[in-house]
């Protein structure tokens, strides 16, 4: 998981666009939710993550596919960041008919990652 994209907002619009692929964005998700791959073990460390995920998921969820994994992703962004795709990128959402239950998931995953780089970087306006 070396070769992620940064966390920058290039990179949500890239989501949101689906420039980036299912893969990266879990990825991407793992990687700032703690999860860390060892790969001399074949085994997840998740010494990182918030119990309320390792309890649950002691693997990291694939969040395109799973809705539970989405659900309480979107639980976890705190309320005042619940529309920053909005707010912050100017994001008006998919049109009706050309999206479905990916694309939502995506924009969830987004809107998660857009507000984990609110809450850790002092600089982001």
């Amino acid at each position: 998981m070396s070769n992620l994209p940064p966390l920058n907002t290039e990179t949500i619009w890239a989501i949101l666009e689906e420039k980036v692929d299912d893969a990266t964005v879990n990825q991407l998700l793992w990687h700032y939710l703690g999860y860390r791959y060892d790969s001399s073990t074949a085994l997840w460390d998740t010494s990182q993550v918030a119990p309320e995920w390792q309890n649950e998921y002691p693997q990291p969820p694939d969040f395109i596919e799973s809705r539970a994994a989405t659900v309480k992703l979107t639980r976890s962004i705190p309320v005042e960041n619940k529309q920053m795709l909005k707010q912050k990128l100017g994001f008006k959402g998919y049109k009706i008919g050309e999206f479905g239950p990916r694309q939502t998931r995506r924009a969830t995953a987004a809107n998660w990652l857009l507000s984990y780089l609110q809450q850790t970087n002092t600089n982001f306006v």
